[in-house]
């Protein structure tokens, strides 16, 4: 799966020079936490979130009237609160990349450029959805983690043994098994057409170690 396949195609953007309080309300109106920044020639100049917009929100403790409160953030834009330095990827970033990227800077979006225009936003909800597809999260069946060695063939082993018991397997997952000696692997599959019994019994007469089964609903 490519960025290009999960984002968010011409995202809502905003100017240095608007106001925190419109930005804000900008956000809240159209549930998004974060905005790339344009400038008047649509060059990306910046990436602004909620939380930037709210930490130059006063204080409920402050000493000043409402009145002077609405008139001093007012005067704030944009400009003060983005950030400048903007980590942006590219249209054909595999999503892992684009999670590693996302992972390693601490950062819960990445604009996404095509040349030098902005084509898009990808976002941890983005990434989230993409996890759900990956794993079958929105389907029914049986979900099941077996304990595989870290050897050739071992996924086509574990794919004919569904596939012989009459199932289809509709997601997929692999993870570093933790805490256990040698080379192994959890992997999780999402089975249709098989009942929780069935899936235990054909990886129990093959001899692979089932970590956890249970039945899903849509």
């Amino acid at each position: 799966m490519l960025v290009q396949e999960l984002m968010t195609k011409n995202p809502l953007t905003t100017t240095p020079d608007t106001s925190v309080p419109d930005a804000l309300a900008l956000m809240r109106q159209k549930k998004v936490r974060r905005l790339p920044v344009l400038d008047k020639t649509g060059k990306l100049v910046g990436i602004v979130s909620d939380q930037d917009l709210l930490y130059a929100s006063p204080s409920p403790a402050t000493s000043l009237s409402v009145f002077e409160i609405n008139s001093l953030i007012a005067k704030i834009t944009v400009a003060h609160v983005m950030t400048k330095k903007v980590v942006t990827i590219t249209e054909d970033l595999p999503v892992e990349e684009a999670a590693r990227i996302m992972a390693d800077k601490k950062i819960g979006g990445l604009p996404v450029m095509k040349g030098t225009k902005l084509a898009g936003i990808v976002t941890e909800t983005d990434l989230f959805r993409a996890l759900l597809q990956l794993l079958g999260g929105r389907r029914s069946g049986v979900r099941v983690t077996v304990q595989i060695p870290g050897a050739k063939g071992t996924f086509a082993k574990i794919s004919g043994i569904v596939s012989a018991a009459g199932g289809d397997i509709v997601g997929l997952g692999v993870t570093e098994a933790q805490g256990v000696p040698g080379d192994f692997w959890h992997m999780t599959l999402k089975v249709q057409d098989l009942t929780k019994k069935a899936v235990s019994a054909a990886f129990a007469k093959a001899g692979v170690e089932v970590v956890d089964i249970r039945e899903t609903k849509e």
